[in-house]
């Protein structure tokens, strides 16, 4: 898929079908999380140091000697064992590609210091992305990224603009608008997964301040008692990180006013029927960059996208997809 150079983005229909017995959102959303096996993967691990005297840890896997190398984000409460993460690397290294997945900062062990990773956290990626440009020279570099993942993969190459050192990426099931999440998160079926999610959140505090103890400003037991994304983020995620309330955490950490900065051949994959979402939160060509590409499918729940193969064998259409463009987008700029 190249991209054509307008004076803004594209949206286009996706091709994307539905395995015939998972036409359903939740279906969709859930089957490839709770059913599928853990996808098999040799990984080597390191810890990167950060300027600020904290961590992350990396996940390498592929070829050491491979000419490119993929920077793949996890969602939110994940990480190495994320199955999406996990098959979207199996693609890429079956196409010659080396892959790293970077843990974000806390969400496995708990970081030396009292901020730990959430939707508008780049700081720490856009570090990796230059220290492998660094240590990388001749590798070309492309990212992906899914859920919360998608938006500090968007965020990141709207601030870094033409300064990239990736030179394509990829990013599925973006939450553009974060408030609007919250809310949709709040009714219905959609609780669910929000106290499924909430339940994974206070976990990761509860170990972080084991070792590393809340601010007397932030009551541990005021972030355990949050019922919904709205009152964890406003006794956790907005204080912690100098935001002011949840609302100005959603505003000021989505991707969506990044969208028209961005510099690099980008594909976002979102599905009408995101379970997390709602369909008037995706953006026009308008809000999009020239080198952005919005896919829009009809069905394909939130990191779902399960298709059928042959034999109606499941298919995981997106992590194919994903790895089908970035192929082609490297290999467009190595000829360009």
């Amino acid at each position: 898929m190249n991209i054509e150079r307008l004076d803004h983005g594209r949206v286009i229909d996706s091709t994307f079908e539905p395995h015939p017995w998972l036409r359903g959102p939740h279906a969709q959303t859930l089957v490839p999380s709770l059913l599928r096996p853990l996808p098999k993967l040799a990984i080597r691990y390191q810890r990167l140091e950060l300027p600020d005297g904290d961590f992350v840890d990396l996940g390498w896997s592929g070829d050491e000697n491979a000419a490119r190398i993929a920077v793949l984000v996890h969602g939110l409460t994940g990480g190495f064992e994320s199955k999406y993460l996990r098959g979207t690397a199996q693609q890429l290294i079956a196409r010659g590609w080396q892959v790293v997945m970077i843990q974000l900062r806390g969400g496995g062990e708990p970081n030396r210091r009292v901020r730990c990773y959430h939707h508008g956290d780049t700081a720490d990626l856009r570090y990796l992305w230059h220290w492998l440009a660094q240590h990388y020279p001749r590798a070309q570099l492309a990212a992906a990224g899914w859920s919360l993942g998608a938006n500090v993969v968007l965020k990141a190459l709207g601030e870094e603009g033409d300064d990239a050192p990736v030179v394509a990426a990829a990013a599925g099931c973006a939450p553009f608008e974060l408030e609007t999440c919250a809310n949709k998160m709040r009714h219905g079926s959609a609780r669910l997964y929000q106290n499924h999610l909430l339940g994974g959140l206070k976990k990761m505090v509860k170990r972080k301040h084991a070792v590393t103890p809340l601010p007397a400003r932030l009551p541990l037991q005021n972030v355990l008692k949050a019922k919904d994304f709205f009152e964890f983020d406003n006794a956790f995620t907005a204080p912690l990180n100098g935001f002011k309330d949840a609302q100005d955490y959603y505003a000021r950490a989505q991707c969506l006013r990044y969208l028209n900065q961005i510099a690099r051949p980008t594909l976002i994959v979102n599905a009408r029927d995101d379970p997390f979402m709602t369909p008037t939160m995706l953006p026009g060509a308008e809000q999009l960059s020239p080198f952005v590409t919005l896919e829009v499918a009809q069905r394909g729940g939130h990191v779902g996208f399960m298709s059928a193969g042959h034999g109606r064998r499941p298919r995981f259409w997106l992590e194919s997809h994903f790895a089908e463009f970035l192929d082609q987008q490297v290999a467009a700029g190595s000829s360009d």
